[in-house]
């Protein structure tokens, strides 16, 4: 099935399981076939990208008429692209996510047709909010400066060092820390739609990455770049974060659930061949899949109230996403000793799968990022 040859309607009002095969066809065929050239080549898979987007997998966590407004079935449809290729599994993410953040700034330059042209995959975009969320966390300082312009709109300068799924006609989200025009601090942010095209930004090559390397991953360099109120997420922009933010680190865990999934597939491989000598192996798959069925039930409950601001909820996603990544690093690890010497060809795909485990647990927010802000919000709910 090639979703290109579906009319809209159709796909429209497909089930959500009928998506989801749908999805799964894709991931496991086209995909497939150019997992090793996105791992090793850095190929970035555009049209796979764009297939998925036609379907509706990237957005039907968004509001109609963007998508269907189930993030659940968003978790799970970034899954199935994840259990083959983690890569591919995160710029589903950055996708998914610009969209949240177009929709949720109820601008109607970015909430109207051009959120449906990103819905349909016609535009792809990514985040650049690694930087702002260790900002808050106060891991790190802001590193894109915005200056209020007296005619209107804001002058943007600054440095990032990666920022992925993105190319010439991209875009993503950004926040820059508001100054004065003496070099201030306003105390506030503005959240905005970087245009990757626009006067001013540029696009530098970034080192190698591992596993990630057909990720569309640069570094943008932004020089006296405008921004007018047609692309304003928010400002102040923490109001606005505070409102998405569980949403934002709730998707993530469709990246977790795949890889964690492709991870115990690789176990149950070799099960007729080595399940004599891999039962005295710790992690064994049925154990794991039992672990990973919980885990799933339980953002899928989370994903019910994706916009639910109280810390208690907060708290909650950020412990499923910090258990997603150490299951994550656990699983592939396993199934790298379950299949023994051929799990450590570089052309495997549990070795791929182990260096995608790492990026799971090192992806804004990280591990230990996530403990840090679950020891804080904890510490500030415990009564005195």
């Amino acid at each position: 099935m090639n979703p290109n040859d579906l009319p809209i309607t159709s796909i429209a009002a497909a089930s959500s399981e009928e998506l989801l095969a749908a999805v799964r066809r894709i991931a496991q065929g086209p995909l497939a076939e150019q997992v090793d050239a996105i791992d090793r080549e850095g190929l970035y898979p555009a049209e796979v990208l764009r297939a998925l987007a036609r379907l509706g997998a990237m957005s039907a966590h968004l509001d109609a008429p963007a998508g269907r407004g189930d993030y659940g079935l968003a978790i799970r449809a970034m899954a199935e692209v994840s259990r083959v290729c983690g890569a591919t599994g995160f710029m589903v993410w950055c996708q998914a996510v610009c969209g949240l953040y177009m929709q949720a700034s109820g601008n109607p330059a970015l909430a109207g047709d051009a959120l449906l042209a990103h819905a349909a995959g016609d535009r792809l975009g990514g985040t650049a909010l690694s930087n702002p969320m260790k900002s808050y966390a106060r891991i790190e300082n802001l590193l894109l400066k915005a200056t209020p312009r007296a005619e209107g709109g804001y002058v943007v300068n600054g440095t990032l060092p990666w920022v992925s799924n993105l190319g010439p006609d991209h875009y993503c989200g950004a926040i820059a820390q508001l100054m004065d025009e003496a070099g201030a601090p306003l105390g506030r942010e503005l959240m905005f739609l970087l245009r990757c095209d626009a006067e001013g930004v540029e696009l530098r090559e970034c080192p190698s990455f591992s596993a990630m390397e057909g990720t569309g991953t640069w570094a943008l360099r932004v020089t006296d770049l405008v921004v007018g109120p047609q692309d304003v997420m928010a400002d102040p922009a923490q109001p606005y974060i505070a409102r998405i933010r569980a949403a934002f680190v709730m998707l993530q865990c469709g990246m977790a659930v795949g890889v964690v999934q492709g991870a115990i597939d690789s176990m149950w491989a070799v099960e007729a061949q080595l399940g004599h000598v891999n039962q005295f192996l710790e992690d064994r798959p049925d154990a794991l899949q039992a672990e990973l069925d919980a885990l799933t039930a339980r953002v899928m409950k989370q994903a019910e109230t994706p916009f639910d601001t109280s810390a208690e909820f907060f708290i909650d996603v950020l412990d499923a996403r910090a258990h997603g990544a150490e299951l994550a690093l656990r699983a592939a690890q396993s199934a790298l000793m379950h299949q023994g010497a051929r799990g450590y060809l570089l052309s495997s795909e549990v070795q791929r799968r182990v260096r995608e485990s790492h990026f799971v647990a090192i992806v804004t927010p990280a591990i230990k990022h996530l403990r840090k802000e679950i020891a804080r919000l904890s510490a500030e709910e415990m009564p005195v």
